[in-house]
C-alpha cells in the first residue's frame, strides 16, 4: 500500500480496508457481522457506443462468507433504525472504490436514500467524502431512490442544491411506486431511469411497445435525458433502440463488475445490435410498404373518380372492400368534414355503435390532424400518417390522404386503414 493510500485511509472516518485481487484495488467496509464492497455496472450511450458511467452498487458477505442481498442490508438497517448511516456508509464506499477504478471521464451513479439528501448531517457527510476524494460533483449522478418522501416540497429543495453544486439528479425507477410524472416536476431530474418492468412488457405487449417511445418523447420534450435499465435481452435492446433512449444499462450489455467494462466489447457489442435494429427497421418498411400499396392503388383511383364528379359514396367501394380498410371521409380546404363516414362492412358499423357519440362526424374539424395539413401542404400525391389511435373506435390506424381540387374547391380525400402490428421478438 502507497504512503498515500495510507493517508488516505488515515484521513477516512469510515476504516476502509483495501485488497488486491487480479491487480484490482477495492475497498471494503464492516457492518456488524457483514463485509461490504462495491460492484459497478456500467451504464451505456447508445450514441457514443461506450459506457459513460457506472452504477455503484452494494456487494455483502456474511462471516461465513454468503452472499447477503443488498434488500436485506437495508431492509434489516431499516427495522433497526440504521437506514441512513448504512446509506452513507454504502456511499462513502462506493467513492472509495470508484476513486481507485481509473475512470477519467465517467459519471457516477450514486443511490441516495430521499432522506440523505434532506438531513443536512448526511448531506454535509458526502460533500465531505467528495472533497477529500477531489471528486468534483459533476461526476456524480445522485439516484434518488423510489421511496416516499414525508415532505416533498423539502426534498425537491435539496435536490436543487445539490444541482446548483454541480450533481446531476437521476429519478430512478421511474414507472413503479411513488415514482411518476408528479415527482419529474417536483424534482425536475436530469435524468430519468424507466423501471425494468416497463421494458418487460413492452417486450411482450404490443400496446406496451407502441407506448414506451411516446413516454420516452415525453420525456424528451419535458428536457430530460432518458436511462432504460434491465436490460437483458437482443429484443429489449432493440426496443431500446427504437424507442430512442439516450442510455442503457442491463446484463445484455455489462454486467456488474469490480473494474471497468471492456471497451472494446462494449462498442461491438453497441455497433451489432445498432446494425440488426438498422436491417429489422428496413425490413419493418418493406412489409408495411408492401401491405398498403394495394390501399394506395385503390384510394388513388377512387380519388381520380372524385375529382371526375362521381359521389364520394360511389368511389370508395373498392378501397373500402380490402380487409383492413374502416371508412373514407372528405374534408374542405379548412379541414372541416363534408358529409359522412363512407363505411362499407355491416360489421364495422355495428362495432362503432360501441363509440355512437362519435358516429356522426359531418361539420367535424379535422384541421389539427396531420393528415390534413401534410395532404393540404403538397396536393396531388397520396400521404400516409404514422399509426395512430382513432378517436372513431379508439384502435390504432393509418389514414391516407390526398389534396385535390374538385371543381373550384380544393378538398382533402382521406381513408383509414386499421394498422395492428405484431410486436415479436427479433
Amino acid at each position: 500500500m502507497s504512503i498515500a493510500q495510507q493517508e488516505r485511509m488515515a484521513a477516512s472516518p469510515y476504516g476502509f480496508e483495501m485488497s488486491v485481487s487480479s491487480g484490482l484495488q477495492r475497498y471494503s467496509a464492516r457492518h456488524g457481522d457483514l463485509t461490504l464492497t462495491s460492484v459497478f455496472q456500467p451504464v451505456f450511450s447508445l450514441a457514443h457506443l461506450r459506457a459513460v458511467g457506472y452504477e455503484g452498487l452494494l456487494r455483502s458477505h456474511d462471516a461465513l462468507d454468503r452472499a447477503v442481498s443488498p434488500l436485506d442490508v437495508f431492509g434489516q438497517a431499516s427495522r433497526f433504525g440504521d437506514l441512513l448511516h448504512v446509506d452513507r456508509l454504502t456511499q462513502a464506499l462506493h467513492l472509495e472504490n470508484f476513486n481507485v477504478l481509473g475512470a477519467e471521464r465517467e459519471w457516477l451513479f450514486l443511490n441516495v436514500h430521499p432522506g440523505t439528501l434532506t438531513d443536512p448531517y448526511h448531506a454535509a457527510a458526502l460533500l465531505a467524502n467528495l472533497r477529500r476524494l477531489e471528486l468534483p460533483p459533476r461526476r456524480i449522478v445522485l439516484e434518488v431512490l423510489e421511496q416516499r418522501a414525508e415532505d416533498l416540497d423539502r426534498l425537491a429543495d435539496a435536490v436543487k442544491q445539490f444541482r446548483d453544486r454541480g450533481f446531476l439528479i437521476a429519478l430512478d425507477d421511474f414507472g413503479a411506486g411513488h415514482s411518476n410524472i408528479e415527482r419529474i416536476w417536483q424534482l425536475n431530474p436530469d435524468i430519468v431511469k424507466l423501471d425494468r418492468i416497463m421494458l418487460s412488457h413492452a417486450a411482450h405487449r404490443a400496446d406496451m411497445a407502441t407506448i414506451l417511445p411516446g413516454l420516452v418523447s415525453l420525456l424528451h420534450e419535458a428536457g430530460k435525458l432518458v436511462l432504460i435499465e434491465g436490460v437483458e435481452t437482443e429484443h429489449e435492446a432493440q426496443l431500446a433502440l427504437g424507442c430512442d433512449a439516450d442510455f442503457v444499462q442491463g446484463f445484455f450489455f455489462g454486467r456488474p463488475n469490480p473494474g471497468l467494462a471492456d471497451s472494446v466489447h462494449a462498442t461491438e457489442c453497441i455497433a451489432d445490435v445498432t446494425e440488426r435494429y438498422r436491417a429489422l427497421t428496413e425490413e419493418r418498411a418493406r412489409r408495411n410498404a408492401t401491405r398498403l400499396a394495394p390501399y394506395i392503388r385503390a384510394f388513388e383511383r377512387a380519388a381520380e373518380r372524385l375529382v371526375a364528379g362521381e359521389p364520394l359514396e360511389e368511389v370508395c367501394w373498392n378501397f373500402l372492400a380490402l380487409d383492413d380498410a374502416a371508412r373514407c371521409f372528405l374534408l374542405d380546404a379548412r379541414g372541416r368534414q363534408a358529409g359522412r363516414n363512407v363505411v362499407l362492412r355491416a360489421d364495422r358499423a355495428s362495432h362503432e355503435t360501441r363509440f355512437l357519440p362519435l358516429a356522426d362526424a359531418q361539420g367535424a374539424n379535422w384541421l389539427r390532424r396531420p393528415y390534413f395539413h401534410t395532404a393540404i401542404e403538397a396536393p396531388e400525391r397520396v400521404h400516409v400518417t404514422r399509426p395512430y389511435l382513432s378517436i372513431n373506435e379508439a384502435v390504432p390506424c393509418v389514414t391516407l390522404s390526398l389534396a385535390t381540387r374538385i371543381g373550384e374547391q380544393m378538398c382533402v380525400l382521406c381513408g383509414d386503414i386499421d394498422w395492428h402490428e405484431d410486436i415479436a421478438p427479433a
